[in-house]
């Protein structure tokens, strides 16, 4: 389950990603118009400005901005960001791998096969997602073709492959 720092970090930067690039929005603008308590979101925002996604502009008209273009953020860099790997296991995580401390062989593990699927469709349906996509526009303001999502979709289309295998062994052991 995404934690409230993460969909706050979202959808800080989905606010920012539908303003015009020359523009910046004050915390209180964003957390106004997406009702996020200021001073969590004013956290959130040093954080992603650390790891170069915001820029701030000092001054009289100063504010926050995307440091990317809306297209360049994935939902999966941002989700990574703020809660870290998204593998369920160490031992299947590709950016914090680590041997699980139960496993005697992780050549073998029963479990490992299944949660590196799940992680590498959900990595798949996250790093396809970006900024753009979720406002429904490409970077130069025409309609999304879809595209992106074609590809979310049939990552989402793997994981239910499951599903039938898991449905055929109930049957099996029932009857």
């Amino acid at each position: 389950m995404l934690s409230q720092k993460t969909r706050y970090a979202l959808k800080a930067l989905l606010e920012l990603a539908r303003a015009a690039p020359e523009v910046t929005l004050s915390s209180a603008a964003i957390s106004a118009r997406r009702n996020i308590p200021v001073k969590f979101l004013e956290a959130i925002l040093v954080e992603l400005k650390r790891d170069g996604l915001v820029r701030v502009k000092r001054g009289r008209a100063g504010g926050y901005q995307l440091a990317k273009s809306p297209s360049g953020v994935s939902f999966g860099q941002v989700v990574r960001l703020m809660e870290g790997p998204l593998a369920l296991l160490p031992c299947v995580s590709v950016t914090q791998y680590r041997r699980c401390a139960d496993c005697a062989d992780d050549r073998i593990c029963e479990l490992k096969k299944l949660f590196r699927e799940v992680r590498d469709s959900t990595a798949s349906i996250l790093d396809g997602w970006t900024l753009s996509d979720a406002l429904g526009k490409t970077e130069q303001g025409r309609p999304d073709s879809g595209s992106r999502r074609a590809g979310a979709v049939g990552a989402r289309k793997s994981v239910r492959r499951f599903a039938p295998k898991k449905a055929a062994a109930r049957a099996s052991r029932s009857g």
